[in-house]
């Protein structure tokens, strides 16, 4: 894997399953925090970086960011909380189900069942509140990261759904394979 800027912190650190805190000060600190998640998550290219919390890199906020695309911006959400969300999951082809991983849960993936819609209510940078929908990747990364703010792994999720965790290896040709973990 390929490091950040800022270390991201990796599993088993308590912090990753800790409820982070609510942000009240929207200040030079509040700052500093979004430029140093923002360089961790642009920077994350093994895997690319889609999501991030700020627990993931120490800091036991209720902020996270999203750059659901290569070329998209990152978006910043502060004391975030899904106030709806639809009764419709992403669709989870069995022979080509998409894999969740995680930038603090090194090389293992497995596929969580995610609302396809959400509506979120948070504050911006400047603590202003917003309220917005998202659906698709998206509504998916910010499902993942507010379980991140409530201390809560995918890897967790995973094990609730009774699904199955993987690492990629590389297989004799050189080709990436999937490997299930034992449970």
């Amino acid at each position: 894997m390929i490091k950040p800027i800022i270390q991201i912190i990796q599993t088993p650190n308590p912090v990753l399953t800790k409820k982070a805190e609510a942000v009240e000060k929207f200040d030079a600190s509040l700052r500093q925090i979004l430029s140093e998640m923002k360089k961790s998550l642009v920077t994350a290219v093994d895997p690319v970086g889609v999501g991030l919390a700020a627990p993931q890199i120490g800091y036991s906020l209720r902020i996270f960011a999203i750059k659901p695309a290569k070329n998209s911006r990152v978006w910043f959400f502060i004391n975030p909380k899904i106030i709806t969300s639809s009764i419709e999951e992403i669709e989870i082809p069995k022979d080509n189900a998409p894999l969740e991983g995680c930038l603090s849960v090194d090389n293992t993936w497995g596929v969580v069942r995610r609302k396809k819609e959400v509506t979120i209510q948070y504050q911006d940078i400047k603590g202003n509140k917003v309220t917005k929908s998202f659906t698709h990747f998206p509504a998916v990364i910010i499902q993942h990261e507010i379980d991140h703010l409530n201390g809560i792994l995918f890897t967790q999720r995973v094990l609730e759904q009774k699904g199955k965790l993987f690492e990629i290896i590389k297989n004799k040709e050189g080709k990436n394979t999937l490997k299930e973990l034992p449970l």
